[in-house]
């Protein structure tokens, strides 16, 4: 593949169209779809994020700070709606999404699975859509954290459509940083009421991570408006039935642009070009043709398009070849989503395989019988399948904790202060690779745990598990491979900036383990041990980010074969400050009331016991991971070429989904 654009014609579309559709039927036509697997229920765990929010994070102070009284029974009222609508509307859907998937018409339309359309209606008419959007721009004007809190609730319930809505999410927050008055005016109102769905198109079919390489062009029209030809595979809600219009936010370059990442600028290309008064043309042309939607193996209901662009209308937002610097506002948006798409899954994986741990009946506890009078004992009572769950609960809640705590710092982001911002997007710039690929690596664990734990029936479709499983796997692969934030990490976040804010972060992390090591809940529950141990943790980070620039000096590939380790040691590492964050906070709790009630005491003895496992079973990691990381390239990048089976071969119609005709001229 060259790195010239490509201009689809109408033969070309239609070859594409059959390539994603075999011929495609009439809905009425079409066959029936595969059947649904279990929908497991789902609720939403709002005491755990209560309990993070306003116990451990004090969030109601943080958002004082900001000028805004978000007491915790406002906070409470919020997600609570937001619940009602996932567990009602959301979380049945889940199963019937997966087996209907979408469907790509003969019009170039797509369709999505029953009742995508009717909940979206309801998503948007509650306001949801425009939660964290500024008032004057038709939305609710709450914080950003408030977005994050809301996705986990819906996300956990239903991903696929929650993508829906989170794309819509990061085109907002686009167009807010970085659109003129007048596009905010016509584009930003819409996708704030949810009228107007939003999307984000980097990649091309030669082109992934590499964005130095995008080939779509902008010409100008002269008239304020640009002419955007090309080709973006891999959209996620590129084409779909749920909105009138779509908003793509597009990667391009001008002509002359500098070569590289450099020559990139940012466009607003619509679906259907708007009249004046923001209504579409009735019988209008597409302004931006989706050729055809991905089969995937996951996230099935979420349409994955590729879009065609022809003399495609659009409009700059900013300035020329800045676009990569504006649409990482996109980025970090989606990869804080992506983030928290693996506590999603966890939380999912764990409502799933609780209950059926509680009432599967299999063997005799190696300790005795503790069902004697059932013909065996409950599975919950074995070791390796409470340690199964323990794993889960421990990364899906310390998973939260971490989630939330960079949605606070999140709220700066958008803060009229520039200097604010700067800081603000520095200083989670250092955690956004981490969470991303930390977190969806571990969702990947726990979805196979919680499979696991259903023994032989957890692969079986019809009881749900494994849905949570393949929808999971995708998150270590788009917005960024857990080997690509590994390198942004290591390379950009810390080598590049000198290690300034991984400085800054070890000194906070020393601290607050001080603080709370020397704190009134120190001598309970192993809790000093713990703060001891993080602080080391912490400063053992910057020893070894030191061993690894060692190892550099000589070998530059030892920053390669270094950075997922080092990416994983930092994740079990800041995992562990939030655990012991949470110990604190519960200890805090069961001393300042020992009269509580029973079942919050069962619950805050709950935070110290699972706490008490991430430290025993699961911090440990942390050690191999930070061994590996500094062990010598040479016995990943000795072996010759002609050492490789050079004799294996892709299948002959293996990476040519898009036809071998896409070297178009530029």
């Amino acid at each position: 593949l060259t790195s010239r654009v490509f201009r689809p014609n109408a033969s070309l579309r239609a070859a594409l169209a059959r390539r994603f559709s075999a011929a495609p039927a009439a809905i009425d036509d079409a066959p029936a779809p595969a059947s649904a697997g279990a929908n497991l229920p789902y609720t939403a765990p709002l005491r755990d994020m209560n309990f993070v929010l306003n116990e451990v994070l004090d969030a109601p102070a943080h958002y004082k700070k900001m000028g805004v009284d978000l007491t915790p029974d406002f906070l409470d009222s919020i997600n609570q709606a937001c619940a009602e609508f996932a567990q009602d509307e959301l979380a049945p859907l889940y199963s019937v999404g997966d087996a209907e998937g979408c469907t790509y018409m003969p019009n170039t339309d797509v369709k999505t699975p029953t009742g995508y359309k009717e909940a979206y209606n309801t998503w948007s008419q509650a306001g949801w859509n425009g939660l964290t959007v500024p008032e004057e721009y038709g939305g609710q004007g709450m914080p950003l954290s408030m977005g994050i809190f809301r996705t986990e609730i819906c996300g956990t319930a239903n991903w696929s459509f929650n993508m829906y809505p989170g794309l819509s999410m990061g085109a907002m927050n686009t167009l807010m940083l970085h659109a003129s008055e007048e596009q905010k005016q016509e584009y930003l109102t819409k996708l704030a009421t949810g009228e107007w769905a939003g999307t984000m198109c980097l990649t091309e079919p030669h082109c992934g991570t590499d964005l130095g390489q995008v080939a779509t062009k902008a010409e100008d029209n002269g008239d304020g408006s640009y002419a955007v030809t090309g080709t973006k595979i891999y959209i996620s809600g590129g084409e779909h039935d749920l909105t009138e219009n779509i908003v793509h936010i597009v990667l391009a370059r001008l002509p002359g642009a500098p070569k590289g990442t450099k020559g990139i600028s940012l466009f607003l290309v619509p679906k259907y070009v708007p009249n004046a008064d923001g209504s579409i043309p009735e019988g209008a042309d597409k302004n931006v043709v989706c050729a055809g939607i991905e089969t995937k193996m996951g996230i099935k209901s979420s349409a994955t398009a590729v879009l065609a662009f022809e003399n495609s209308k659009g409009w700059l937002i900013g300035k020329e070849n800045d676009g990569l610097n504006q649409m990482f506002t996109f980025m970090n948006t989606a990869r804080l989503g992506t983030a928290l798409q693996g506590v999603c899954h966890m939380e999912r994986a764990y409502q799933g395989a609780l209950p059926w741990a509680m009432e599967r009946a299999s063997m005799r506890a190696l300790s005795g019988k503790k069902y004697p009078d059932d013909v065996a004992d409950k599975i919950i009572v074995h070791g390796d399948v409470r340690k199964m769950l323990l794993t889960i609960k421990a990364l899906s809640e310390g998973g939260r904790c971490m989630m939330y705590d960079a949605a606070l710092l999140a709220d700066n982001l958008l803060d009229d202060d520039e200097k604010k911002r700067d800081e603000c997007e520095d200083h989670l710039g250092l955690h956004t690779p981490t969470m991303k690929a930390f977190l969806t690596e571990l969702g990947q664990e726990c979805t196979s745990l919680g499979m696991q734990i259903y023994g032989g029936a957890g692969f079986i479709k019809d009881y749900g598990m494994e849905q949570i499983h393949r929808d999971a796997l995708i998150s270590t692969k788009y917005e960024g491979t857990t080997g690509v934030q590994a390198l942004d990490l290591l390379g950009r976040k810390i080598i590049l900036d000198k290690g300034n804010q991984l400085k800054d972060q070890i000194k906070r992390q020393l601290s607050e383990s001080w603080a709370i090591g020397t704190g009134a809940q120190a001598g309970s529950h192993g809790i000093r041990g713990h703060a001891l141990e993080i602080a080391k943790l912490s400063g053992k980070w910057g020893l070894l980010t030191a061993q690894i620039l060692k190892g550099a000096a000589s070998n530059k590939d030892m920053v390669a074969t270094a950075s997922v380790d080092f990416l994983m040691y930092t994740g079990y590492m800041s995992v562990g400050f939030q655990w012991l964050k949470m110990m604190n906070a519960a200890s805090a709790a069961l001393a300042s009331d020992p009269n509580m009630d029973e079942k919050d005491k069962l619950f805050y003895q709950s935070k110290i016991d699972t706490g008490n496992f991430y430290f025993d079973r699961l911090l440990p990691r942390a050690y191999a991971h930070a061994e590996m990381a500094v062990k010598n390239p040479d016995s990943i990048m000795d072996m010759d070429m002609e050492g490789w089976d050079l004799a294996t071969t892709l299948p002959s119609d293996s990476g040519q989904a898009y036809g071998k005709n896409f070297k178009a001229e530029m």
